[in-house]
């Protein structure tokens, strides 16, 4: 009898956490759905969708080949019907560069305001992508630590501001999160317990992980690794199987992710010869000679004898981390920080950029989890297991802050947030056992979800407390961390509900900003073409400046490099966008009193 009720009882609460787990993921996937709606195509996200048509419809993956193809592939499936043919051979001159924004521009000018269905499409196709991520937090997390462990992950994630963000967008950066963690997960298991099942498994969902994000490259290095390391960690005898079938199945499950990443290529391209491609970056395209004009391509590995051998990689995946490594080092990109611009970058703006953007209840959890991995007793037998989620949140941190060439958004390392949040899952089960600390971890996480649903569904703008949230966030960063274009359809609106506001201009930085709205079309505000700043006087026959009327400016223009839009700081707001857009209302009086105070010419005396 009492061990018929202690079943009942298991599955009494099991069937509750179902419904739980169940529960948070539907309202995870409603939020992100309504963003999908909501949001305006971001920069990205406008050449992402455009080379996800073209793969489909062209037939080769040579569009915006510095990304791996899946996640534009899925969210392009369901709008192939609707985007119409394009002539693609108009751009291909154009495809040297692996850009296809500028087809994403003629999709968008050809479908006007239809293209905002079209994107809410694509969008919804990646929403199920960020769902794995939250499901596999919340069951690593369980099996790991425990049941409240694994509620407290799938919490963190499906309401982290980042992930909510980004979750629902056509960029690789959520798909990539999740899928590592997928894959990881399945590794893990593998290494507990090395059966054909999840040798298949962790393969197979590698190759995955793989076609996200060349980030995740790394985890051909860092899994044998951490295999090696739990292996030696293992007394004489405990270790399960015998090293060498161990070994023999990991490199299984090696081949097979290989298998997957170039059969995600077609394989187009695998094992073509290393002394045929056409490098950018120093490393591979190798010195000039003095005196020479500088190639723009090059191979350092021509004329030698590793140039005859075969590159087992797809040659656009090859390409894509050539051209992104050549961009880190060109130096042409400015990035932005607490208020200065500067060509490169900081090694600690991915660590500032987290400080300020993740919730401080978040972060209150990350340190309670701290201090339960310092009280916990059976720490050294724990290491095993968790140097699966630290070692890869550590090495994707540490390899993307290393790339100091520019420094503009968070989202480089969102792949590492899955693994920090199961990490510091831990924190719940602490908890249960001290009362102070139930309490703590509760008032974070609720902290944590007020200050995230705050800002929702503006949460790409989102930034803590400390710096005064996303009212003030454009002070300290820039890019997608703050205005992406994601605000012009919410500027649609408003415009719609102030008719009053016309002719209005908009200052550029919109990626639809030539796209009629309201069935009109908006130019933007004169430019302060020479700022008055030190080392920077003002030209007498300057002729930019403030001008009466209504403008719509984007925060990123107001701390633009150039500074041609900073005079609008010296007017008060009449109403804001979202948090990426600003509207003022200059009067005669007003814009005169600016151009006096800024000695601009044309400026009356009062």
């Amino acid at each position: 009898m009492q061990a018929r009720l202690g079943t009942d009882c298991e599955a009494s609460v099991h069937s509750t956490t179902s419904r739980l787990v169940l529960g948070i993921l539907l309202i995870h996937a409603a939020m992100l759905a309504w963003s999908a709606k909501q949001d305006s195509p971001t920069w990205d996200e406008v050449a992402h969708l455009a080379a996800g048509i073209g793969q489909w419809q062209y037939g080769e993956g040579d569009f915006y080949r510095v990304n791996p193809p899946l996640v534009r592939l899925l969210a392009s499936l369901p709008v192939l019907p609707l985007a119409g043919q394009f002539d693609w051979k108009r751009y291909e001159l154009w495809r040297e560069d692996g850009d296809p924004t500028r087809v994403g521009f003629d999709l968008l000018h050809r479908r006007g305001d239809e293209c905002f269905w079209l994107f809410s499409l694509a969008r919804w196709a990646c929403i199920p992508l960020s769902l794995l991520g939250g499901y596999f937090a919340w069951r690593w997390a369980n099996e790991l630590y425990g049941p409240r462990e694994g509620i407290l992950a799938l919490v963190l994630w499906c309401f982290e501001p980042n992930v909510l963000a980004h979750g629902h967008l056509i960029t690789p950066d959520a798909g990539a999160a999740a899928l590592g963690l997928v894959a990881a997960y399945a590794f893990w298991h593998w290494l507990k317990d090395p059966t054909w099942t999840f040798t298949f498994a962790a393969g197979l969902t590698l190759g995955l992980a793989e076609l996200t994000k060349s980030t995740w490259i790394i985890l051909f290095v860092l899994w044998p690794l951490l295999w090696l390391a739990r292996r030696m960690g293992h007394r004489a005898g405990a270790a399960g199987a015998p090293w060498w079938r161990q070994a023999a199945r990991l490199a299984c499950i090696l081949v097979l992710g290989w298998l997957v990443l170039n059969a995600g290529y077609a394989f187009d391209g695998s094992f073509e010869r290393l002394g045929t491609y056409e490098f950018r970056c120093a490393a591979l395209r190798g010195p000039f000679a003095p005196g020479v004009e500088r190639p723009r391509t090059g191979n350092r590995f021509r004329g030698t004898w590793l140039a005859a051998v075969p590159v087992p990689l797809p040659h656009n995946y090859v390409s894509g981390i050539d051209m992104q490594k050549a961009d880190f080092e060109s130096g042409a990109r400015e990035s932005y920080l607490r208020g200065t611009w500067q060509r490169g970058g900081w090694w600690y703006y991915y660590l500032y950029a987290m400080a300020v953007k993740v919730p401080l209840g978040t972060w209150t959890v990350f340190l309670l989890a701290v201090v339960a991995t310092l009280r916990r007793r059976d720490a050294a037998n724990g290491w095993r297991d968790e140097m699966l989620l630290i070692v890869p949140a550590t090495v994707v941190l540490v390899l993307v802050s290393a790339h100091t060439g520019f420094s503009h958004h968070l989202r480089y390392v969102l792949p590492a947030f899955p693994f920090a949040i199961v990490w510091m899952s831990k924190a719940a089960g602490t908890a249960a056992k001290r009362p102070w600390m139930a309490k703590a971890v509760a008032a974070a996480v609720a902290w944590s979800m007020a200050s995230s649903l705050s800002v929702y569904p503006h949460s790409l703008s989102y930034f803590n407390e400390t710096v005064g949230g996303p009212l003030h966030g454009h002070w300290h960063l820039a890019d997608s961390n703050v205005d992406w274009g994601q605000d012009l359809g919410y500027l649609k609106d408003w415009i719609d509900a102030h008719p009053e506001a016309r002719p209005l201009t908009i200052a550029p930085g919109l990626p639809l900003r030539e796209v009629k709205l309201s069935g009109t079309s908006y130019g933007r505000p004169p430019a302060l073409i020479t700022p008055p700043s030190p080392g920077f006087p003002v030209a007498p026959d300057a002729q930019g400046g403030p001008v009466p009327g209504w403008h719509a400016v984007t925060v990123i223009q107001l701390h633009g490099g150039s500074r041609d839009y900073s005079y609008f700081l010296h007017f008060p707001p009449v109403a804001r966008v979202g948090y990426s857009m600003v509207i003022y209302h200059v009067t005669p009086d007003e814009a005169n009193r600016v151009r006096r105070e800024l000695g601009l010419p044309g400026a009356s005396s009062p």
